[in-house]
This record gives C-alpha cells, structure tokens and sequence, in this order.
C-alpha cells in the first residue's frame, strides 16, 4: 500500500471536522487498521469499514479502492456502545 493516494469525499471532510479526526487518523486506520466489515456490493466500488485505536480513541473508517492506488474515504466516527459491543468491532 505504499504510495496510496487518498481521496476524501466532501461528507467525509465535514464529518471529520464535526467529529475532531483529523486525517493522519484516518489514513493510520485505512493503513494499518482491521477491516471488521465488508460491502462488496456497494456501488460505484465496493467498500469496507477498517477499525483501529487512534490516540486512544476507536475510530471507524467506511473506505473504497478506486484501485490499487486509490483509497476513497466516504465518511468516518467514533463508534458508540449503542450500535457496538465495548470491543467496537461487533455489531449489537
């Protein structure tokens, strides 16, 4: 992955902004995160949502590859223990 272009969709840039991420955070987790979901059939590319602990917070990231060289990021947040169990990986 070395040499991965990202590009930030408008929603994703307001989210970060409304959510304090900022986007070294964002790429660390498309890097070196876990891929705890996968949506093969979203359109135009399929897409996959990566979790890590980012500065001892959890942070999710919903990410497309355009290709090999290109990560879209559509949005990201710090997933609550409402939607996730405490590991943030599952699904309640």
């Amino acid at each position: 992955m070395a040499g991965l272009e990202f590009q930030f969709k408008d929603h994703a840039v307001f989210r970060m902004l409304e959510r304090g991420i900022n986007e070294e955070e964002v790429r660390q987790t498309v890097l070196h995160g876990a891929c705890i979901e996968r949506y093969d059939d979203d359109h135009p590319y399929p897409s996959r949502l990566m979790f890590m602990i980012v500065n001892g917070r959890p942070l999710h990231v919903v990410v497309a590859n355009a290709s090999e060289q290109l990560a879209i990021v559509i949005t990201t947040y710090i997933p609550d223990t409402i939607t996730f169990m405490e590991d943030f990986r599952t699904r309640r």
